[in-house]
């Protein structure tokens, strides 16, 4: 029989109960045949003075179903004697200020906007068949990790609808597999009532959403991308919640989830209410909320939006260290961590926070990683000047590197910066049409030759002419084009080559694994560096042109005598290139040059990058 402990209360008020989602919400209640006789509602409103549960079952009836209070700490449950799956419900909230009509928190359905209210959903039954992935998934630090940043209503659609989860999944897994990602990250999946708000402002944070079809086709989709050997990372917004009249915002009638000072609370530039994360229920009910994910659905890690407005009040540093918050991030990592070693903690965090990827118990917040958001700053405004005047921003790209390792990195070109006027990577590019393509495989080449984990957004990896709209499905028409077709090539096989080359993964957290040949070369805007395997036994030379001028008997120094090959040219002419590269195997000089004891002569093409291998 169904009880809540006064330690499972205690608990929750504590922040210290993780499991939550097994006492708050709806559920079918079934005896010992697996027959249902029975629904159960239990919500936490400490401050209502009455709660009653309505909906079409009841013909939205106020008082026909009243919950009972069942403990002093607030929460309140009531048993039906029905089977009510699929029914539409909400609570009503009775404060001494009238009555509030919210949906329930804990959720695992809703029903599809512009309607507001909950849906009984039994989650059970769904039968996995990713075993493989789940047991012997490694950990990343020093495997390859190149994740595809994907907004599920906007990648595809059907004559204008959205494409439900099990229905897309093989679209997906197929481009997934050609373009050489091992990653797919979705944006906010969970309930949300506004397209427009990409699902950063959600309702329901236990259920995805009924856009893409019921809980169970994503549990297909994410089983289905297991098997096929793709890890799946969902976004998260534990910071703040919108305040539509059903959420989570002032749910009992009191700030009871959110900060209680308005200050603290109200988030005027993006219209939403800060979470207090000091407080122990709110702590309870987003810890359960990351390991209900994983339980149910096999997530393997969270990437945490808007992370400075979590480490400080209202993102801004003048107004000190949320401490509150800091602490529920470190309670996060450990609570995660002791769940599966494996995850993924990722923060997007534009601070300069010092520990964002230091392990808790050596003083720091715990996140296994951070976006980068200062080399996606600083390169994507180099590449945007014109090459004549990149002599004078040299430092846009050597600066990254002074602190390439001080916290373990990804690079993200997310959705942020192909909206709003931006461009996209594509036409952000100074010159001609074929000079954009240039720069645009360019800075791929960079992209991934550079410590640091990768992620990429959807469309950018054949060269997405428009703007990202999240009311229109990508361009893939695009495709017919040759010159991006033969742009996608490249991404293709540069993709291909960081997750077969050790030395562009091994090393990405460890500084003995880059090396600047020439850093200096302001003049000609030329870049040289290597990178290592982590046994040092291989090492790759990338040279990067960043002009189109066109050099031949290029002298570069290298560290070991013998041959270098030519595994990659961004140049070559089935890339879109002009054909500039090196054919032959290149033999190093016994003459000094870059401070090293030897050095090769090569070609560069106009906007280049080159990648040669030392071969053994």
């Amino acid at each position: 029989m169904f009880k809540i402990t006064p330690e499972d209360a205690y608990f929750y008020n504590e922040g210290k109960l993780y499991d939550a989602y097994r006492i708050f919400g709806s559920f079918l209640v079934k005896d010992d045949k697996g027959f249902v006789t029975k629904t159960r509602f239990t919500v936490y409103a400490p401050n209502a003075r009455m709660v009653s549960v309505v909906g079409d079952f009841n013909n939205w009836q106020e008082e026909a179903h009243v919950l009972s209070k069942i403990d002093e700490m607030g929460i309140w449950s009531i048993e039906i004697p029905w089977n009510l799956e699929w029914a539409k419900y909400k609570y009503v909230i009775y404060t001494p200020q009238g009555k509030l009509y919210k949906a329930d928190p804990y959720a695992r359905f809703a029903e599809n906007r512009p309607g507001t209210a909950s849906k009984v959903y039994d989650l059970e039954g769904y039968e996995w068949h990713d075993d493989v992935w789940m047991f012997t998934k490694e950990k990343v630090y020093e495997k390859p990790l190149l994740i595809y940043e994907l907004h599920m209503g906007s990648w595809r659609t059907r004559y204008g609808q959205f494409i439900k989860y099990n229905e897309i999944v093989d679209q997906l897994i197929k481009h997934l597999t050609e373009q050489n990602f091992t990653h797919v990250e979705l944006m906010p999946i969970y309930e949300h009532p506004l397209d427009d708000s990409w699902g950063y402002q959600g309702t329901g944070y236990y259920a995805a959403t009924s856009r893409y079809g019921v809980p169970k086709d994503l549990m297909y989709m994410i089983d289905r991308l297991h098997q096929a050997g793709f890890g799946v990372i969902m976004d998260w917004v534990p910071g703040h919640i919108c305040k539509d009249p059903h959420g989570l915002y002032f749910f009992d009638g009191t700030p009871l989830y959110e900060h209680n000072e308005t200050w603290k609370r109200e988030n005027e530039v993006w219209g939403t209410a800060n979470l207090d994360l000091a407080k122990g229920h709110t702590r309870s009910f987003l810890l359960s909320n990351a390991l209900y994910w994983m339980e149910y659905f096999h997530v393997d890690g969270f990437r945490v939006d808007a992370v400075s407005n979590l480490l400080y009040f209202l993102g801004d540093s003048r107004n000190g260290v949320d401490e509150g918050a800091k602490g529920f991030l470190r309670l996060a990592s450990e609570v995660l961590f002791k769940k599966d070693d494996r995850v993924l903690f990722m923060a997007e965090d534009s601070t300069a926070f010092e520990g964002v990827t230091r392990p808790v118990d050596m003083g720091g917040i715990g996140f296994n990683y951070k976006w980068n958001m200062g080399f996606m700053n600083d390169v994507l405004r180099y590449f945007k000047r014109e090459p004549i005047h990149r002599k004078w921003h040299h430092h846009d790209i050597t600066f990254g590197l002074t602190y390439a390792f001080s916290e373990q990195f990804v690079l993200p070109f997310s959705h942020d910066e192909v909206v709003h006027g931006k461009g996209t990577l594509l036409t952000r590019m100074p010159g001609d049409y074929w000079q954009k393509f240039a720069n645009y495989r360019l800075l791929m080449g960079l992209y991934i030759t550079h410590p640091g984990k990768k992620l990429l957004f959807m469309g950018q990896e054949f060269a997405h002419f428009q703007e990202w709209s999240v009311h229109r499905q990508l361009d893939w028409n695009l495709f017919e084009f040759q010159s991006h077709d033969k742009a996608n090539h490249f991404v293709r096989d540069l993709f291909g080559l960081y997750k077969t080359e050790r030395a562009l993964y091994e090393t990405d957290h460890d500084k003995e694994g880059f090396e600047w040949i020439d850093s200096t070369n302001a003049e000609q805007s030329i870049y040289s560096f290597i990178r290592y395997s982590k046994d040092k036994h291989e090492h790759l030379v990338v040279v990067l042109n960043m002009t189109p001028v066109v050099y031949h008997n290029f002298e570069i120094g290298v560290p070991e005598k013998g041959s270098y090959v030519e595994i990659m040219n961004s140049d070559f002419v089935k890339y879109g290139g002009s054909d500039q590269y090196n054919g032959l195997l290149l033999e190093a000089f016994d003459e000094p040059r870059h401070n090293r004891p030897h050095h090769i002569k090569i070609t560069l093409g106009p906007l280049t990058a080159v990648i040669l291998k030392f071969k053994r």
